[in-house]
C-alpha cells in the first residue's frame, strides 16, 4: 500500500470517527482494527495523535474552501449561496456526522494548543465567506440584516452548528432543515 494512500484512508477514518465520536472518542486502535494494520504503522504516518487531528483540520478546511469556492463559480445570487452553504452541513448531518470541528469546538478545552488554533482558523474562514456573501447580498438588495455582516456571519455559522447538534440528538434531519429554513427566510429581502 502506497504511503499517501495509506495516510489518506487513516485521515478518512479518522475523520468518520471524530464526526460520529468525537476527538476523544477514539483511539489510534480503533483505526489500526479499522484497517487491519499495527498501532505501530500508525505512528509511523502521524507519530502523535495531536499530528493526525492537526491534518483532519487543514484537509476538512482544504474541502471546504474548494466547496466555497465552487458556490461562488457556479452562483451569483447571495441567497443561493447561503442555501448552498446550509447544504454542507445538511449532508454531513444527513450522513449521519457532525460538522468535524463542530465536533473538536465542543472538545475544545482539551485539545492540544495547535489543533485549537486551526479549529478556530476553520471557524474564522467560514465567517469570512459568510460576510463576505452578506454583504454582497446586501449590497444587491436581495438580503437584509442590522449590524455589520461580520456578527451576522457569526450568528449564521454559530446556528447552523447549534442546528447540528439539537437534530443529531434527535436523530432529525428536518429539525436542523427547518432552522435553517428560518434563518435564511429571515434573512431575505
Amino acid at each position: 500500500m502506497a504511503t499517501a494512500d495509506t495516510s489518506q484512508r487513516i485521515l478518512d477514518i479518522a475523520e468518520r470517527l471524530v464526526q460520529t465520536r468525537g476527538f476523544n472518542g477514539f483511539s489510534y486502535a480503533d483505526i489500526a482494527d479499522a484497517l487491519s494494520v499495527t498501532k505501530a504503522s500508525l505512528h509511523y504516518h502521524f507519530p502523535a495523535k495531536a499530528d493526525l487531528g492537526k491534518q483532519l483540520i487543514e484537509r476538512y478546511e482544504r474541502n471546504l474552501l474548494a466547496a466555497l469556492a465552487t458556490i461562488d463559480s457556479e452562483s451569483r445570487d447571495a441567497r443561493e449561496k447561503l442555501r448552498r452553504y446550509a447544504d454542507i452541513y445538511a449532508d454531513v448531518l444527513r450522513n449521519n456526522r457532525m460538522c468535524l470541528c463542530g465536533m473538536l469546538a465542543a472538545e475544545f478545552a482539551t485539545l492540544p494548543k495547535p489543533m485549537r488554533e486551526d479549529v478556530r482558523h476553520f471557524f474564522d474562514e467560514n465567517e469570512r465567506w459568510l460576510a463576505g456573501v452578506l454583504q454582497e447580498g446586501k449590497r444587491e438588495r436581495s438580503l437584509k440584516f442590522s449590524g455589520s455582516a461580520a456578527d451576522v456571519a457569526q450568528a449564521v455559522l454559530g446556528s447552523l452548528e447549534g442546528a447540528m447538534m439539537i437534530a443529531r440528538s434527535y436523530g432529525d434531519v428536518s429539525r436542523f432543515k427547518a432552522v435553517c429554513d428560518r434563518m435564511l427566510g429571515d434573512l431575505e429581502a
